[in-house]
């Protein structure tokens, strides 16, 4: 798939820390037989405060910790591990050099730690799968422009993302659904686009891609309206769907929200096309762009 900037090893993922640190917590008070209500009670705070921090919502202090631990009458060892998450939510993450916004940035870090990425696209080819010129061509036409030196850190750093799919410690799962018309769509020209689909047809010969498109003769489909990216992780952290728009960045994580965009998506690999067939129409489309 080319060259890819991938993380350093031990780059830092407050995203992650402090999802992990909120499950324990969550597992800790639990395990006290001890409800967010009364724990707010104990702490002199709200129960939202102690709901946001066990779902990864809101940094815990250092405080926080100490009095939740005492609470919870946590070993020492254990007081250790969850001061250690706290004080790992606090460096610097490693895309802190590419300054993108709170919501992008967490999404960052949600899916640097997923085990399985699911993604359906109506219109575009997945970010994890395109080239820098496609990549480039959709910065240079948003509403709200960046200027060039802003596109070219975005550049950057999906590229730096792209490496979760051929790292050699557990490449992620990728399983993604295109529409086709984001193969018709001239995205920064032939050119581009002969590269951008040349390399489509590489990452799917890769054994954790699966790449499916959905013909235009499918007709009307569940998520007509709609495209969205469920991320899975390790046991026990819940997964969380993410869906983009012109509105802004939305996250869900009750599980009668992933259970239907689950469950959609599995439609939605029922009615494309199989994973031969999609490279078939890949190949067709790029020989038509090489031809003009």
């Amino acid at each position: 798939m080319g060259k890819i900037r991938a993380p350093a090893p031990g780059s830092a993922n407050p995203v992650a820390s402090r999802r992990e640190l909120g499950l324990r917590l969550r597992s800790l008070r639990t395990k006290a037989g001890i409800t967010i209500e009364q724990a707010a009670q104990e702490l002199l705070v709200s129960p939202s405060k102690i709901s946001r921090i066990e779902t990864g919502h809101r940094t815990a202090s250092l405080r926080d910790i100490r009095d939740l631990c005492n609470l919870y009458q946590v070993t020492d060892a254990k007081r250790r591990q969850l001061t250690a998450l706290a004080e790992e939510e606090r460096e610097e993450p490693w895309w802190q050099p590419y300054d993108l916004p709170s919501t992008l940035a967490t999404f960052v870090g949600l899916e640097t730690e997923a085990i399985r990425i699911s993604d359906f696209e109506p219109d575009v080819i997945p970010g994890l799968l395109q080239v820098a010129g496609y990549a480039r061509a959709i910065h240079e036409n948003t509403f709200e422009r960046l200027s060039d030196p802003a596109i070219a850190r975005r550049i950057e750093m999906l590229q730096s993302r792209q490496a979760i799919l051929t790292r050699k410690d557990s490449p992620a799962d990728f399983r993604t659904v295109v529409d086709e018309a984001a193969i018709h769509r001239v995205v920064g020209g032939p050119a581009v686009m002969s590269a951008q689909l040349e390399i489509a047809i590489a990452a799917a010969e890769l054994p954790n891609v699966t790449l499916q498109i959905l013909s235009y003769k499918t007709g009307a489909h569940p998520a007509l309206d709609s495209t969205f990216i469920q991320l899975d992780f390790a046991d026990p952290a819940p997964s969380v769907i993410y869906v983009e728009g012109l509105a802004g960045q939305l996250y869900f994580d009750r599980p009668q929200d992933v259970q239907r965009y689950e469950a959609i998506f599995k439609r939605l690999q029922v009615m494309a096309c199989s994973e031969r067939e999609s490279v078939n129409l890949l190949k067709k489309a790029a020989a038509e762009y090489k031809r003009l």
